[in-house]
């Protein structure tokens, strides 16, 4: 399998942790964002979304990291539900994730690190973190009474949730304000074949810098 992706987006290292974690083949294809390659026709031609994560398997094509993550769980047969009941609520988390979770981390540090300063708009980046905080506390009081997001051990939920958390430029998201958060990626972080994901995938700040 192919994963297009580059090192500072959360949503490919979604999926790269899951296919790690999964002890399936793959390798990364870098692709080099900050320089305009997903506007490229040729990668248009793969995604017309002109979005990473791009996996391709064999001759299937799929794109957004939910879709995705489905599809290694699938494949891998682990990090799915247990029950009809589980798999439709890693579902729902995975729903909710990319509209109130990632969408919100993703963008605020995507204007907040990698726009030229004089580019960030304060104001928007201001009203995504409160957005953010919001979803944080929801997570947070989901996790203070267990382990993992959905059923006994880790899921695509999990590794659709911790997405952009790992990351260390700031967005407004510190561990230390969310205890339960915190213990949990921690767990995340202790699975057999977890790295960072400047380890997981091609493309760095520090390799632009």
């Amino acid at each position: 399998m192919r994963l297009h992706c580059f090192g500072e987006s959360g949503n490919a290292y979604k999926v790269a942790l899951a296919l790690e974690l999964a002890g399936l083949e793959w390798q990364p294809v870098w692709v080099d964002f900050f320089a305009g390659a997903t506007r490229d026709p040729e990668f248009r031609a793969l995604n017309p979304m002109g979005e990473v994560p791009v996996l391709e398997d064999g001759a299937q094509v799929l794109t957004q990291s939910g879709v995705i993550l489905r599809h290694v769980a699938r494949k891998a047969g682990r990090f799915g539900g247990d029950t009809l009941q589980e798999d439709e609520e890693i579902l729902r988390w995975l729903f909710w994730d990319a509209h109130k979770l990632s969408a919100n981390a993703g963008s605020a540090r995507f204007l907040g690190n990698f726009l030229a300063a004089e580019k960030r708009p304060a104001p928007v980046i201001a009203f995504q973190q409160a957005r953010l905080r919001d979803a944080l506390a929801r997570l947070d009081a989901h996790l203070t009474q267990r382990d993992w997001i959905v059923g006994a051990g880790v899921s695509i939920a999990d590794i659709a949730c911790c997405g952009y958390l790992y990351y260390p430029e700031p967005f407004g998201f510190e561990r230390k304000d969310w205890p339960a958060i915190d213990r949990w990626l921690d767990r995340i972080a202790a699975l057999r074949g977890w790295k960072h994901p400047y380890e997981l995938m091609p493309g760095s700040p520090a390799d632009r810098a």
